[in-house]
């Protein structure tokens, strides 16, 4: 259903026949750009005449061995790469991310007007959980600090630079139109950021009671089919 291209060596998939109009997907944590929910925003979107964009993060997928790690500077360089692609061969761009992805992308794309956005589980404010990180293990800023690179108990590291690029480019602007799909059972973000930026963004907030931060039962995929159906 798609086609392989790489895009300044990322490898990357285009879901659909040839259309003005693309989605360009982001996938979260532990995932990649062939993921169950890009498939499904696929089998809508292109139904719906749309083309679905996807690529795999450092780590992830295709590049898992590669050198360049999964920290947050890497990634937004990466989206703006792929963006810049899409910029030059799509008229009409909307976006797809989920998780980790969503983060990336206010951080990549603040100053860029989407067609729409639809946000799955979103991570909004990644300081907020580095800290609770650093809170549950008792590792303070001077020893991150110290040691640069801090492997957890939870296979989550935390590294010295990307603690610091997330202090210095929190999310402050975001002017396009904006869906979120959200878990009523998410531990992983605060509800209460997440309703502080659906209220500072107007951003339409659907929650699935039974959901978790992460959309993988059967019925987790019909929610999310069926506000893939409605929204796009």
């Amino acid at each position: 259903m798609y086609q392989p291209i790489s895009i300044h060596n990322i490898p990357s998939a285009v879901w659909g026949p040839s259309s003005e109009k693309v989605i360009l997907a982001v996938h979260g944590n532990l995932s990649s750009k062939t993921d169950t929910p890009i498939r499904l925003l696929a089998e809508t979107a292109v139904q719906k005449g749309y083309q679905v964009l996807s690529f795999d993060l450092p780590e992830h997928g295709d590049r898992k061995g590669e050198p360049t790690l999964c920290k947050v500077q890497n990634c937004v360089s990466e989206l703006r790469q792929i963006i810049e692609y899409a910029q030059k061969n799509w008229k009409d761009i909307s976006l797809f991310a989920n998780s980790i992805g969503a983060y990336f992308s206010l951080i990549a794309f603040s100053d860029l007007l989407f067609q729409q956005a639809l946000f799955l589980s979103p991570v909004l404010d990644m300081l907020e959980i580095i800290n609770g990180i650093m809170s549950a293990f008792q590792i303070s800023e001077q020893e991150l600090f110290q040691k640069q690179t801090i492997p957890t108990p939870i296979g989550q590291t935390l590294y010295w630079d990307y603690y610091c690029y997330v202090k210095e480019h929190a999310v402050s602007r975001w002017n396009t139109p904006t869906w979120i799909l959200s878990g009523g059972k998410d531990t992983l973000c605060n509800v209460q950021t997440l309703q502080s930026f659906v209220q500072q963004y107007h951003c339409s907030l659907t929650f699935s009671p039974e959901s978790e931060h992460y959309f993988h039962t059967e019925y987790d995929l019909s929610v999310l089919e069926n506000w893939f159906n409605h929204i796009i």
